[in-house]
């Protein structure tokens, strides 16, 4: 999530905290460099000075260049600046039905947006309907439908009608008859904003009289965001913003910018393409993530609904039996894939190594798991029966060589040795044949 532009400011801090003491110049340096780092990244060029000019002013007026670690003061400030920027987090609104119409462009993953959504707030004890008014995408309708089913959740579509508003009208009725306090409206995209787009929105809106209008914009939406969620905003006014495919955006600047011109909170970010990689946005998280700081209660909150109570307790006490097995290896490696992709968890721990190629990581991964599934349970149990005709059929089975197999297996046994002495996350990451 923001790699490049983290990447970039974590340089700048690194080379002022080198510094033992603070100047003007120092932080007016510190201040270019960060400036070239956010429109490098997207972020629209006045938000960018506007930022600066305040981390500037409270930099130099704030006891920053008299303090014992003037460096992290500096870091503070930007991080204080960088919180404001993005807004503190707003609640969805209240009432039942809630209506919640998502608008959008196409290819901003707005469908997909409205599951993710609806499986978030039925985690929450509410009970939504989807409705298909996108009649423009041909695949729209049964794209939601799909998602629906995945996720226990009724849509409401007709393809008898090329009229949005006769769907949603119809919808309505659906859902006060199915008792559904919750509706989430799909709304047509173009590739690009025109009139009727609008016009459409407008309508959908008087008819629906939604208590949240929510515009999906793709992270990587660039420069153009600023003017079309400007856009947007004036002809249907918004409530909020989600952002999607943070994930997938090296750069990212546009979410920074988008709340700054509009004054609309940013409410969910979209972080990965399953149907649960979609969170609550938090701007005190996503500012430390963004500033290589980490965020431990997210990757808490992640490891709460991937990994189960039990089976934590039983790996707690094979540990502290040093009965620690293959087995066992095996269920730590699903667990840390459910947690998303690699790269993404190692950003969520303050300190933890970056992944030089995420790719190369995630390969390694699926590589250790098929080894470990092409041996028996009785081998994976007791691997000091795996002699090198088993390791050969292990081999042959998992797509591997005997040498990667006979790798996993002194891994395997220097982590045994690491855990008896309680050895750092990166060099237990690294005996699970991830390299750095």
């Amino acid at each position: 999530m923001f790699e490049e532009l983290s990447n970039r400011l974590s340089a700048v801090f690194k080379e002022l905290r080198g510094h033992g003491k603070l100047s003007e110049a120092n932080i007016t340096d510190a201040c270019r460099d960060i400036r070239r780092a956010l429109l490098e990244a997207d972020v629209n060029y006045v938000v960018a000075r506007e930022v600066l000019e305040k981390v500037k002013t409270k930099a130099i007026g704030t006891g920053v260049l008299e303090s014992i670690h003037p460096g992290q003061m500096f870091v503070k400030v930007f991080h204080d600046e960088l919180v404001a920027l993005l807004g503190e987090p707003a609640p969805l609104a209240t009432g039942s039905p809630l209506i919640i119409m998502l608008c959008g462009l196409q290819g901003s993953g707005k469908t997909t947006t409205c599951a993710k959504l609806a499986k978030l707030l039925l985690k929450q004890g509410r009970h939504p309907l989807l409705i298909a008014a996108d009649l423009q995408r041909p695949a729209a309708i049964t794209q939601l439908e799909s998602l629906g089913q995945q996720i226990s959740v009724p849509v409401h579509a007709r393809r008898d009608t090329q009229n949005p508003l006769d769907v949603l009208s119809s919808g309505l009725a659906e859902a006060e008859s199915l008792k559904r306090n919750t509706i989430i409206l799909d709304t047509a995209g173009r590739l690009d904003i025109d009139e009727d787009l609008m016009a459409q929105l407008t309508a959908l809106r008087e008819t629906a009289r939604p208590q949240e209008v929510l515009f999906v914009a793709d992270a990587a939406l660039g420069q153009r965001a600023v003017e079309i969620v400007t856009r947007f905003h004036t002809a249907s006014p918004l409530t909020g913003l989600i952002l999607t495919r943070l994930d997938g955006d090296s750069r990212g600047g546009a979410a920074l910018s988008m709340r700054h011109v509009t004054g609309c909170p940013i409410k969910f970010i979209g972080t990965g393409e399953k149907l649960d990689a979609f969170e609550v946005f938090d701007s005190r998280r996503l500012a430390s993530r963004l500033l290589g700081m980490g965020d431990i209660v997210g990757l808490v909150e992640r490891a709460q609904e991937a990994i189960n109570l039990e089976d934590a307790a039983k790996l707690e006490e094979k540990l502290r039996k040093q009965t620690f097995d293959l087995d066992d290896m095996l269920v730590q490696i699903r667990h840390i894939k459910k947690l998303g992709p690699l790269g993404q968890v190692l950003g969520m721990i303050p300190g933890a190594p970056k992944l030089p190629d995420p790719a190369v990581a995630e390969k390694q991964f699926k590589r250790t798991e098929a080894i470990l599934l092409s041996m028996t349970p009785l081998e994976r149990r007791k691997p000091e029966i795996l002699n090198a005709k088993r390791r050969q059929r292990i081999a042959r089975g998992s797509g591997n060589t005997v040498s990667q197999v006979n790798t996993l297996l002194q891994q395997f046994a220097t982590m045994r040795k690491m855990m008896k002495s309680k050895g750092r996350f990166k060099d237990l990451l690294g005996q699970m044949g991830m390299k750095f």
